[in-house]
C-alpha cells in the first residue's frame, strides 16, 4: 500500500552553488554538461528536484539566460528531474537575476527573503572570506516574486532567518504570493540563523499555517539538520551547493552520493521517498 502523498518526503539536491569550487570538491561541476550529468546522477539517487546556479568556464557565478537554456536542455535529455532555478546574487541588480527564470520557465524559482550579512569565518586562520552584505530589500523581493508568477514557476522562499520568514506576511496580505507557500529554512550561513539544536523548531513554527517547507543545512551540520526535519514533518535538501561530506565524514565523490545518503536516512524512519510526479502533485505544480 502507498502512503498517503504527505508522508512521503522529497528531496532536492542543490547541484553547485556560485562560492565553491573544484579546489575545495573535485566533483563541483560548472559546465552545463558537468552540472547535468550531476543532475541525472541526483535523480537516479532519489532526488526529485535540482536547485540550479550557472557557472563561467572558470567557475564564476553567471545568470546569462543562454547559460541556463543551455543547463536546462542538458538535463531535459538525460532526465525528468524538476527544475528550480536561483535567482540569489550579491551586487547583481535583480532584473539580471531573474531574467533566465522569464526566458526558460522552470517549475520553481528561488528568491532571497531578507537583507543580511553573508561571510564565512576561518577559525583557524581568524579572518573572514566571502564577507558581503546580501541586500534583499522589500521591493527587489516584490520584482522578484512578479516576475517569477509571471513565468509560471512556483516561489521558493529562502529564509536565512526568523525575520525572513515574516517578510512573506505582506506579499501575501497584497495577494502578491499565494498560500500555502513553500518555505526553504536554511541554517548555517554566518550572518543568518546558527545550527543550533532547537533553531529549526522556531523557525518551523513562525511559518504561516499549511506552508510546506524544507531544511538546507549548510556544512556538516546538515545532517543532525536533516534527522531534525524529519521529526518535524519537514523535507530535505542536500547537494555540493551546502556541504561536501557525507554522515561518516568521507567527501562526497558527486551529489549523488550525497542524496543515496538522505534516502538511508529516510528510509531508516520508515519513510518514502516522494516521486518526480508525487512531488508535482504535493507542490502543485503545473
Amino acid at each position: 500500500m502507498e502512503c498517503p502523498l504527505s508522508d512521503k518526503v522529497i528531496i532536492t539536491c542543490a547541484l553547485t552553488g556560485v562560492l565553491a569550487k573544484k579546489e575545495q570538491c573535485p566533483a563541483i561541476p560548472y559546465s552545463p554538461v558537468e552540472i547535468a550529468e550531476e543532475a541525472k546522477r541526483a535523480y537516479e539517487a532519489g532526488a526529485a528536484i535540482v536547485h540550479i546556479h550557472a557557472r563561467t568556464p572558470e567557475g564564476e557565478a553567471c545568470w546569462e539566460p543562454a547559460v541556463f537554456g543551455e543547463i536546462r536542455h542538458e538535463i531535459e535529455k538525460r532526465c525528468p528531474v524538476i527544475l528550480n532555478f536561483s535567482s540569489g546574487g550579491i551586487g547583481v541588480p535583480i532584473e539580471e537575476r531573474t531574467r533566465h527564470i522569464i526566458a526558460h520557465r522552470p517549475a520553481i524559482a528561488a528568491l532571497n527573503m531578507g537583507s543580511m550579512n553573508y561571510a564565512v569565518y576561518s577559525s583557524r586562520q581568524k579572518k573572514f572570506y566571502h564577507d558581503h552584505v546580501f541586500a534583499n530589500p522589500f521591493r527587489d523581493i516584490e520584482y522578484c516574486l512578479r516576475q517569477i508568477i509571471e513565468a509560471g514557476a512556483k516561489p521558493e522562499l529562502e529564509c536565512f532567518d526568523t525575520g525572513h520568514i515574516a517578510n512573506a506576511e505582506p506579499f501575501i496580505d497584497m495577494g502578491v504570493l499565494r498560500t500555502p507557500a513553500h518555505f526553504s529554512l536554511i541554517l548555517g550561513v554566518l550572518g543568518g540563523i546558527s545550527t543550533r539544536p532547537g533553531n529549526l523548531a522556531h523557525m518551523a513554527d513562525n511559518l504561516p499555517q499549511g506552508s510546506h517547507w524544507e531544511v538546507i543545512g549548510i556544512g556538516r551540520d546538515q545532517w543532525r539538520l536533516i534527522d531534525e526535519a524529519l521529526e518535524l514533518g519537514g523535507d530535505i535538501r542536500v547537494g555540493l551547493e551546502d556541504n561536501f561530506y557525507l554522515p561518516d565524514g568521507e567527501m562526497a565523490r558527486s551529489n549523488g552520493d550525497l542524496v543515496k545518503a538522505a534516502v538511508a536516512k529516510v528510509k531508516e524512519r520508515g519513510g518514502r521517498i516522494a516521486s518526480v510526479g508525487e512531488t508535482k502533485g504535493i507542490l502543485g505544480l503545473v
